[in-house]
């Protein structure tokens, strides 16, 4: 034990005051002694010092005192580690009689959680002095009464305790009375006997005197009236009644009935009971009938405002004779208190990576019952917690488990004491705790592919599609932006908001028909998280390239003459006119129709296949050079078209080989049911469209180059002709690239028809304008045409 302070007052006759603080250090425990009613900011000692902690910790790990019950008598001074009185502390109010007076606070360290125990012993100083309840004392004897009788006096009370309590009584001066003590109050002894007729009042002071240094006093005053006759007081059956009483004891209810006795007769002999002396605590609880002494309970008895009561009772004759006797009333405490749960700190958010074991809230758990009644136990509902405690009536609810935000953000902890009196009482109380988001999700496309339809020639900036993707966090580890891969940028861009994908540039089917574009979406957490998913853009075909004649070929705006038989008969194979389109599908399928004919009714041309032949034989009156205009139309939804000019030169003299009539008869006829089942055929590969196209790969891996030799003199084409560019991108038009042109020949004109080949074949042709090669009265020309591998 060390004393830490002793001030005296030098200026004055006697000391103040006697100030000291000791302090006893144990294990996760301090216990300081200091003296009552120190001033407001007087230090009680250093924590730090004491527990051996460092006075930075106290900041870092958020030192705070906090008290039992609902006062906070002293306070902690973060800088220095020194304990101060920060409220007045008045041992009377706290504890009253009881000795000790122990506060008891907690100091509480978090990050991690530590909890010491701080024990103030509250000392008693002499700040009270005596005092009568009745400053008057009224006394009537009888002028016979014998010498060395004894009157009990109302002894003083002081709030006080130990030396400082009231040691011993001092009586003025008097010839008749003396002082003298008995176990418990004070008596006057008649010394000299009384004569009424000399002295009929007495008039004396009784001072009572604490233990103090100084020494404190009160007096009462005692006015003796001297009397003839009543010579016996009244005698109680005890000294000392000690009884005992439930808490909550119903109003009107019987205690104790004392019992006192007087041996005199007539008024001298009736005795009346009353208190002589009633504590502030149990004012108005209890009553005394004065006729009977029945002690009853009038007012509220609670265990744990006070538990026990002490009283005076005075038994009065009717000569004014009395005597005393104490009457002690201990309260038995019943479970009239349910367990009380102060929340002392509390952790409102945690993260939902925090580890197990983490404190999130510390509760003190205590009950104003005593014994069985105030013994609490404490559960919690079924949630990823526990309560830990360390501490007596202190739990910590600690995290007991794996927290996720994504499945549950908020919990309403109940946690439930329950006391073990009979029948057990309990209280709960929540505890809401959020759990905070971390960065634990990747954002998640909804569609790991998207495929999407986009037609050619779109300007520039046209939407083409919108990605989402979802991240289970919230707030900034939620928010996603979107970007595109390097090769992608150059095509396309990408609202990093949005998610929504334009074009940079217009598209040519033509040149591209798709393109794959890998986009990442990173959330804005820390680190982040990223996903991808694959963006298929199919270019879809537009009718924006116009059929190309390639043959008739035209050189420097002269054109060769077909050369036909006078003799050829109906429906005899002049020419035919050879086209391509640059498109795809419907819009690359050609249409060819006679415009505008030298005469109207000589010649034909095939819808689809672009051959002329005779319409009837020929008649002598039929000009000799027959020009053709043949219009060449694709099947888009807005049509575009091109013009063919065939020049027809009717020579008298050639032969008609009958096969090639024939044939072509037949393949007229054969030519028609063909048409018949290409339109059924192409029904069908429109609704398979996907098999469609596995067959398309299939046939470019087992396709075969064929050739054909010509047996006939017809023209073809060079094989420098056409534009350069023309390819087919999804392998359904007309005109393949520059790797995939084969040369043909035409064959007999009988049959109508085109076969692949890539040799080149001499013919004669004959031109009106003999610009060619004559050889034996003939032109010749040396071509290659380049047809697709539909026809």
């Amino acid at each position: 034990m060390m004393c830490l302070s002793r001030r005296v007052l030098a200026h004055f006759w006697l000391p103040l005051c006697f100030c000291f603080v000791c302090v006893c250090v144990s294990l996760a425990e301090v216990r300081y002694s200091l003296p009552e009613e120190m001033q407001q900011g007087s230090v009680i000692g250093n924590v730090a010092r004491d527990l051996g902690i460092d006075v930075t910790e106290l900041v870092r790990r958020n030192a705070r005192v906090v008290a039992e019950g609902s006062r906070q008598f002293c306070e902690l001074r973060l800088e220095t580690g020194s304990l101060l009185v920060s409220e007045r502390m008045d041992r009377e109010e706290l504890c009253s009689q009881s000795a000790p007076c122990i506060l008891q606070f907690q100091l509480l360290l978090e990050n991690p959680l530590k909890v010491y125990s701080l024990l103030l012993d509250i000392q008693d100083i002499n700040d009270n002095s005596p005092a009568f309840d009745n400053g008057q004392i009224e006394l009537e004897l009888l002028e016979s009464t014998v010498l060395g009788r004894r009157f009990p006096l109302e002894s003083a009370h002081d709030p006080d305790i130990g030396a400082n309590s009231v040691q011993h009584y001092q009586l003025s001066g008097s010839e008749y009375f003396a002082l003298e003590m008995n176990t418990q109050y004070p008596e006057l002894v008649l010394k000299k006997p009384l004569d009424r007729e000399n002295q009929a009042d007495h008039f004396l002071t009784l001072s009572g005197v604490d233990g103090g240094r100084p020494a404190r006093s009160g007096a009462a005053s005692i006015h003796i009236h001297v009397l003839d006759a009543n010579d016996n007081v009244p005698v109680f059956s005890q000294r000392v009644y000690k009884v005992s009483a439930q808490e909550n004891s119903a109003q009107g209810s019987v205690v104790v009935k004392l019992n006192a006795t007087d041996l005199d007769s007539g008024i001298y002999g009736d005795v009346s009971y009353s208190f002589s002396h009633v504590p502030d605590k149990t004012r108005g609880i209890f009553e005394v009938d004065p006729v009977t002494g029945e002690v009853r309970v009038m007012g509220a008895l609670d265990h744990e405002e006070a538990s026990s009561h002490e009283l005076d009772v005075q038994a009065k004759d009717g000569g004014g004779q009395s005597s005393h006797c104490k009457l002690i009333i201990d309260v038995i405490d019943v479970n009239d208190n349910a367990p009380v749960i102060a929340v002392k700190s509390n952790s409102a958010t945690v993260p939902e990576n925090a580890s197990p074991g983490t404190m999130v809230a510390l509760l003190n758990v205590y009950d104003l019952d005593t014994g069985t009644s105030g013994r609490v136990t404490c559960e919690i509902s079924d949630v990823p917690f526990k309560l830990v405690s360390e501490v007596k009536n202190y739990f910590m609810l600690v995290i007991d488990g794996v927290l996720d935000r994504e499945k549950r953000p908020h919990y309403n902890i109940t946690v439930t004491a329950v006391d073990a009196g009979t029948p057990p009482l309990f209280s709960s109380k929540t505890v809401a705790i959020t759990v905070t988001d971390v960065n634990d999700n990747p954002p998640i496309f909804r569609h790991s592919d998207y495929s999407i339809q986009f037609a050619e020639n779109q300007p520039q900036g046209t939407p083409v599609t919108k990605v989402t993707a979802d991240d289970a966090d919230e707030g900034q580890n939620a928010r996603i932006l979107y970007s595109l891969a390097e090769d992608a940028a150059s095509h396309f861009s990408i609202n990093a908001e949005t998610g929504e994908i334009f074009t940079r540039q217009p598209f040519d089917y033509e040149t591209s028909t798709r393109f794959n574009i890998p986009v990442m979406a990173r959330d804005g957490g820390s680190p982040p998280f990223t996903s991808t998913c694959t963006v298929q853009v199919f270019i879809a075909d537009q009718n924006d390239n116009s059929p190309v004649v390639l043959y008739p070929v035209q050189f420097d705006g002269h054109l060769a003459d077909d050369i036909v038989p006078r003799a050829a008969p109906a429906g005899y194979l002049v020419t035919k006119v050879v086209a391509v389109d640059a498109d795809a599908g419907h819009n690359a399928w050609l249409s060819y129709r006679v415009l505008k004919a030298t005469q109207s009714n000589l010649f034909s041309v095939g819808l689809h296949c672009g051959e002329i032949r005779t319409l009837r034989p020929f008649a002598e009156d039929d000009e000799i050079r027959q020009t053709l205009l043949v219009s060449v139309s694709d099947n888009g939804r807005e049509c575009l078209s091109a013009t063919a000019t065939v020049n027809i030169m009717i020579e008298d003299g050639l032969p008609v080989i009958d096969e090639l009539f024939a044939r072509g008869v037949e393949e007229s006829h054969a030519h028609r049911e063909l048409i018949l089942y290409l339109i059924l055929a192409l029904a069908g590969v429109s609704s398979l469209f996907f098999v469609l196209i596995i067959a398309m790969v299939y046939l470019k891996l087992c396709r075969h180059r064929y050739m054909y030799r010509s047996t006939a003199h017809l023209p073809v084409f060079p094989p420098t002709y056409g534009p350069p560019g023309y390819s087919d991108v999804s392998r359904f038009n007309t005109l393949q690239k520059d790797d995939r042109y084969n040369s043909f020949l035409t064959t007999g004109s009988w049959r109508g028809d085109f076969r692949f080949g890539s040799d080149f074949v001499d013919f004669d042709m004959r031109n009106k304008s003999g610009t060619s090669g004559h050889v034996g009265g003939r032109s010749t020309a040396r071509a290659t045409l380049l047809v697709p591998h539909q026809f």
